[in-house]
């Protein structure tokens, strides 16, 4: 079952922590966020805390509330992922002249990454598409394996594990990503060099259907559509806390 606090961490740092990258990708999202100087905190009672700022046209998600102009509080994780779901209102205690930005522009950008999130099959016939989808379905997957393994408490236990050191997640001819375990706790970037284990998807097309659920992980290792390497127990145990991370986001 999900743990709903848990799930608070994945839905603020790897479902609404995709909005940068999604303003690097997606052209209209970084319209959206042109001439933008705001920043949106979130604080979730007995959950995570997190400031998503927009400021010269980027935007950067990052943990702690860091002065935000606007600041939503949520009493319970239960509610907080009800605002992800979309069947609770955000009410923010702070920043009532910046609302527009936060009823117009930030409701968009959720609105663009939800279309990329949860494609429908059409859109993925357009390769270019398909390929930002892929990019950003990996950059949040990665922050969600992070979260899980230092909140969820079945994930915790795989994590326990992981010895120090980058876990490469790699697309052939793609984007990359690591996982960073540093005492059992597990962090994200982008910077792979240095990596002590890799796991390797063939191509977008595999990637895509490992994230959709469609093809099983140890039969696509079998057929070398997957490959994995460096520290074996390392790349195991994130496979592990993958299987956690299909429930999460499903």
């Amino acid at each position: 079952m999900k743990d709903q606090r848990a799930l608070a961490y994945v839905n603020l740092f790897a479902v609404l922590g995709a909005i940068p990258k999604l303003c690097e990708l997606d052209v209209e999202a970084k319209k959206l966020i042109e001439g933008a100087n705001v920043s949106i905190g979130f604080a979730v009672k007995g959950g995570p805390k997190g400031t998503l700022t927009f400021k010269d046209g980027v935007a950067k998600m990052e943990e702690g509330l860091n002065k935000p102009i606007i600041k939503i509080p949520f009493n319970t994780p239960e509610k907080f992922n009800g605002m992800i779901d979309g069947t609770v209102l955000p009410i923010p205690c702070k920043g009532f002249l910046h609302i527009g930005f936060l009823l117009k522009k930030f409701t968009a950008l959720t609105d663009i990454l939800t279309k990329y999130l949860r494609a429908d099959k059409e859109a993925l016939k357009d390769e270019e598409f398909f390929n930002k989808s892929t990019e950003l379905m990996l950059n949040v997957i990665a922050n969600a394996v992070a979260q899980l393994a230092n909140n969820d408490k079945v994930s915790m236990s795989s994590a326990s594990y992981i010895v120090d050191g980058k876990i490469a997640l790699n697309i052939g001819g793609g984007p990359s990503i690591a996982v960073i375990a540093k005492d059992h706790k597990l962090s994200v970037c982008h910077n792979v060099e240095g990596y002590r284990s890799y796991m390797t998807f063939r191509d977008m097309k595999v990637a895509r259907d490992l994230f959709d659920g469609n093809i099983n992980a140890v039969a696509a290792i079998g057929f070398g559509d997957v490959r994995v390497g460096g520290m074996i127990s390392q790349a195991d145990n994130i496979n592990r806390i993958l299987d956690r991370v299909s429930l999460y986001l499903a």
